[in-house]
């Protein structure tokens, strides 16, 4: 079933443009082609039919650079599309309609956030050395931040140390789930900088530093198995006394933790819409089925077990589609209080995409957690959501923080901005 997506008469002209003209390319060219174009490789299969799905693939991605679509993230002087923030918001919809689809059209995490750092934080030495080739495809990239001994919810509690040493940094700890481990030229690691012979503490400044993975003393300890797979891309990383100039530091000390939050809070807002968007896709298979499906004498459709799936579903999907908005409204705006909004989305679309996922599995049956759909993976991918970027826990923390704060300044919340 094709996306149905029409212009919205109270946006702008432009992103409608975008939205409807990306929509064009999921339905008449990913869509139809999505089991081909991301089969898992098969024992056998001949080389000839490899390539036949490799040039399809860059056919494709041709098609959308042609059309002015590709790598919305990036500036124009990168060859990027340079999007505003809500416009690749809406835009972020129409893509996570469709498995892989934001991949060709230039956005492959954590590449695409990797880029947007460097464009940020990076000197002109760094972009020619790392980002121009990010961008061209002859360079892979991951970002290093979480370790096993401390808790990931808590930035602040990071022990990997670098260490000013003779013109060089001297980098030392143990990271986990660092993204496409395996296939990264470098990465992009989170220290806290400590004089040397200091031992690192909370309040150490944080730092982020390019580190090339054929350095010495950079160790991809193994690919952590995930959902029952035997190995993922996401890494386990041993450093010890990794050495690299100075010049690698992005920004400046002290800079290391609102890079991060850069690139989380414009994360949790992408994550959201494509999870939307992948609502939606569920949303219209579990209609599919309920209106062709016969069982018990009837159509799913005329049961009001079914009735009651797709009710809820749609509330579900407009509830998480409008708060995600209004909060990328606020972030397209400057606004600080869009900080409330994100961890708002941050709980509520996941838990809102599981379960609109669970019922499109349910009306689907067995089929539904087979190769055959998308369901399967988008309900890992959901469940993943909820820890990803932040557990669930500690934003509602956060927005609870938030709102008894306002009310002690003697003012009640205003839920109108």
């Amino acid at each position: 079933m094709a996306m149905n997506c029409k212009p919205i008469p109270t946006i702008d002209e432009r992103i409608n443009d975008i939205r409807m003209r990306t929509a064009e390319i999921v339905n008449e060219d990913i869509l139809p082609n999505e089991l081909r174009l991301w089969a898992t490789r098969q024992e056998g299969e001949s080389m000839e039919h490899r390539r036949e799905v490799l040039a399809l693939r860059a056919e494709i991605r041709e098609k959308v650079k042609k059309a002015g679509l590709w790598a919305p993230h990036l500036p124009k002087e990168y060859g990027g599309m340079g999007l505003d923030f809500l416009a690749h918001a809406y835009m972020n919809e129409v893509l996570a309609y469709a498995v892989g689809a934001a991949s060709l059209f230039g956005v492959v995490a954590p590449n695409s956030g990797n880029q947007s750092i460097l464009v940020k934080y990076g000197t002109e030495e760094q972009k020619e050395r790392f980002l121009l080739p990010l961008i061209d495809g002859t360079m892979e990239s991951g970002f290093s931040m979480t370790e096993p001994h401390n808790p990931g919810s808590d930035p602040r509690s990071l022990t990997t140390t670098a260490v000013r040493d003779d013109g060089q940094w001297v980098i030392n700890g143990h990271k986990w789930f660092t993204s496409n481990g395996i296939d990264a030229d470098f990465f992009i690691v989170m220290c806290r900088a400590l004089d040397e012979g200091a031992r690192p503490a909370k309040g150490d400044p944080m730092v982020q530093i390019i580190v090339p993975t054929a350095t010495r003393g950079v160790e991809i300890v193994r690919g952590i198995g995930i959902w029952g797979r035997r190995e993922s891309d996401h890494c386990e990383v041993r450093y010890s006394d990794v050495r690299v100039p100075l010049e690698n530091m992005l920004g400046h000390v002290g800079d290391g933790h609102q890079a991060a939050q850069d690139r989380l809070g414009a994360g949790r807002i992408y994550h959201c819409m494509n999870s939307v968007g992948q609502m939606w896709r569920a949303f219209d298979l579990m209609v599919e089925r309920a209106r062709s499906r016969e069982v018990h004498g009837g159509l799913l459709k005329d049961k009001q077990f079914i009735q009651g799936f797709i009710a809820d579903s749609y509330m579900d999907i407009q509830a998480s589609r409008l708060m995600t908005l209004h909060a990328a409204e606020k972030i397209d705006q400057g606004l600080q209080g869009a900080r409330t909004d994100i961890s708002a989305i941050k709980v509520f679309v996941p838990n809102a995409y599981s379960r609109v996922v669970d019922r499109a599995i349910q009306v689907w049956g067995a089929a539904g957690i087979s190769n055959d759909l998308p369901l399967a993976q988008m309900y890992l991918g959901a469940r993943t959501l909820r820890i990803a970027d932040g557990p669930d826990e500690v934003h509602r923390v956060l927005i609870a923080k938030n709102v008894l704060g306002q009310y002690s300044k003697g003012e009640g919340w205003d839920f109108g901005n």
